[in-house]
């Protein structure tokens, strides 16, 4: 496996969309769930406890070789809100994209080909990390990562925080980044009907409103 490659897929800079989503942080922010570091790592714990376990199972039963329309559909099944299955694809089109250009395979090519308007980011995203030679922990901790990170960043934005106090958000979650990662590359050898389905509901109701907002700073 290569760490360097586990950096470029991890690394803000890759060009796969990620920078234009808040992950639910700017609802938040707007109804003051949000105000300071505290919250921001409240939101973000629960955030990778739930969606963020779904995802990262999702991502290394892809990276693990189970079949990604299979995994697309389940995706499809854990994203009850059609406002996130919508970004979902969005993003996993956007994420292909990068992919096919960077670590070309038949497999991401398959895909794409079934699914041309996206597949989910999680499926797309372990695949990616297959086709770049890693494995299903490696892909369920991109995930994981995404998970709190797109919202620690979004919140610098709209609130001004200092950026080394949403670092150090992250950091202090490190700890369970990785057990979220061993859980759902464990889960991962399983079936695919097997895979957490572990939901956010309040995440779900403020990404229908945030969706119809005139005005916003995030696309989710």
């Amino acid at each position: 496996m290569s760490r360097a490659a586990l950096l470029v897929l991890a690394d803000g800079r890759f060009p796969a969309g990620g920078h234009a989503h808040s992950g639910g942080a700017e609802p938040a922010v707007k109804a003051g769930r949000i105000r300071n570091a505290e919250d921001l790592a409240e939101f973000c714990r629960g955030r990778l406890h739930t969606t963020g376990l779904t995802a990262a199972a999702l991502a290394a039963a892809a990276a693990h070789g189970h079949d990604p329309l299979a995994l697309d559909e389940a995706a499809d099944a854990r994203t009850p809100s059609p406002a996130l299955r919508a970004v979902a694809r969005r993003l996993g089109r956007q994420l292909m994209r990068a992919a096919r250009a960077t670590w070309p395979s038949p497999e991401l090519a398959a895909l794409a080909g079934a699914r041309p308007r996206g597949a989910h980011q999680p499926v797309v995203l372990g695949l990616t990390a297959r086709s770049a030679g890693l494995g299903p922990e490696d892909a369920a901790h991109c995930a994981a990562y995404e998970t709190v990170g797109a919202p620690a960043t979004a919140v610098v934005r709209l609130l001004s925080l200092d950026p080394f106090e949403a670092t150090a958000v992250l950091a202090r979650l490190a700890p369970e980044l990785d057990q979220i990662a061993a859980r759902a590359a464990a889960a991962a050898h399983g079936t695919i009907d097997a895979l957490p389905a572990a939901s956010a509901p309040l995440l779900d109701i403020t990404a229908e409103a945030h969706a119809a907002w005139p005005v916003r700073l995030f696309a989710s």
